[in-house]
């Protein structure tokens, strides 16, 4: 299965380290959104996209690269975030509006995945941050816990095809 992984990871390099777990598991090529090709996409069998949360939202040029893709009519992709803050409606939002993008272009979602991280974005420079050392080995075991099962359902999908 080829697979790639397309990220933004900005201020602490959070969720690049989520995307080199699920690499890792996944055997998939790691792209930053500022180099990744239609081309890329259109070749992979598996996209996951990921980004930090920023004021409730992806990563703007991540959200740019998946509105500028063509239909990909049932391809499949996985969406996952870091985020300084706990699950919440914030969270959520984003989440929704990325999978709405990539839903409207025709791709099939088939799974998703979030974790805390380091965040000083803002007023929480002030105080040094809040979730420091996060994502730690925990998070990353559950992000790779997370790539087996999008890989076993893969493997179970084409097995009933």
């Amino acid at each position: 299965m080829n697979t790639l992984i397309v990220y933004a990871s900005y201020h602490h390099k959070n969720t690049e380290k989520v995307a080199l777990a699920m690499a890792d598991t996944l055997n998939a090529k790691m792209m930053d959104f500022k180099e990744v090709k239609e081309k890329d996409i259109k070749e992979a069998d598996l996209i996951g996209f990921g980004s930090g949360v920023y004021l409730s939202k992806f990563h703007g040029g991540l959200v740019e690269v998946i509105d500028n893709l063509p239909k990909m009519d049932g391809k499949k992709v996985f969406v996952f975030s870091t985020s300084g803050m706990r699950k919440s409606l914030f969270l959520n939002r984003a989440h929704e509006h990325i999978k709405g993008k990539l839903k409207s272009k025709g791709f099939t979602i088939i799974g998703e995945f979030d974790c805390r991280g380091f965040d000083t974005f803002s007023i929480l420079k002030l105080f040094g941050g809040v979730n420091r050392g996060k994502p730690n080995e925990e998070d990353l075991e559950r992000a790779r816990i997370f790539a087996s099962r999008l890989m076993e359902k893969e493997r179970t999908d084409r097995v009933g095809s």
